[in-house]
């Protein structure tokens, strides 16, 4: 299923979040149609047939089983393409005991092109074809749970969650049309994402706003880290309230990217709410809060 928005929605407020997560969880989308799909096949196979729906849940290489299936080919960033859709939608998969009709493998067309290898922000593509996922800005902004070190934290940009960028300079998605599924664009009420609002939304607020979207999976602590670390590495003074904000926040993961980030950002300001934070009585600090406060003292050095 495709979820290419277009360029209706390639704005500077979207433009941080990655395609696929601007509208509805394409979970919720998919998975009931496959199981429609599944009991279809049960019906017109009969028997003892059995099936079973799988959107990126289980232990199913999804990918690896839809190109042997003819969906397309794996290209060197590692995505699966076609040639009408590139690599801008879903898949899912119905398991089945019905014996079906498959279809012939399609043939890798990436021949000489490197521009998703060359363009990765990380350079987190080993080789043509292999990927190293902790150097994947989609993997730091989504399903990494901890700091991200200073250089790929520099080098994430202004990707706040996930990254398009191997697929947007892919010749094959170039001219492929938006999708036709309204789900996958946002829906009423979801605001483009305001990264410097977040640091004054309740955990509440932030789960209301989040909790049916892909957003959620990366959770309030992650989205507040990827969110301080953008606000550094475009600095302003716009940004400077809520990364202060930021370094008292209860989470301290949260704490120590706001304090990079006003390291990166600098000025009077910054190194004022940095030493500030320094001073505060140690007494009674938890072991996270003491590497927050080093991470401070980092920071305040790089001012």
């Amino acid at each position: 299923m495709s979820y290419n928005p277009g360029t209706s929605l390639e704005t500077d407020e979207w433009r941080p979040v990655s395609r696929y997560a601007r509208g509805s969880d394409y979970h919720d989308v998919i998975r009931p149609r496959l199981l429609e799909l599944g009991a279809f096949i049960r019906t017109a196979a009969g028997g003892s047939v059995t099936s079973r729906a799988a959107v990126d849940s289980s232990a199913v290489l999804e990918r690896d089983l839809a190109a042997r299936a003819g969906l397309g080919w794996v290209g060197k960033n590692t995505n699966l393409l076609t040639p009408s859709l590139g690599s801008y939608f879903f898949i899912g998969i119905v398991l089945t005991t019905a014996a079906l009709p498959f279809d012939e493998r399609e043939p890798d067309r990436c021949g000489t092109c490197t521009a998703c290898l060359d363009a990765c922000p990380t350079r987190a593509f080993v080789a043509p074809y292999v990927l190293d996922a902790r150097r994947c800005i989609s993997y730091l902004t989504i399903e990494h749970r901890g700091d991200i070190e200073g250089e790929l934290a520099e080098q994430m940009g202004e990707w706040a969650f996930g990254c398009d960028v191997c697929q947007d300079v892919c010749p094959w998605n170039h001219r492929v049309p938006p999708t036709d599924e309204p789900q996958f664009a946002p829906s009423e009420g979801m605001n483009p994402v305001d990264l410097a609002e977040l640091f004054t939304l309740s955990d509440e607020q932030i789960r209301q706003r989040f909790r049916h979207t892909p957003l959620w999976r990366a959770k309030r602590r992650g989205l507040l880290r990827n969110a301080a670390i953008v606000l550094g590495n475009r600095p302003s003074e716009a940004a400077l309230p809520a990364l202060i904000r930021g370094l008292s926040d209860k989470e301290p993961l949260v704490r120590g990217a706001s304090a990079w980030a006003l390291g990166k950002c600098g000025g009077k300001a910054a190194r004022e709410a940095l030493s500030q934070r320094l001073t505060v009585e140690p007494d009674g600090y938890v072991q996270e809060e003491i590497e927050a406060a080093i991470l401070a003292r980092s920071a305040i050095e790089g001012a």
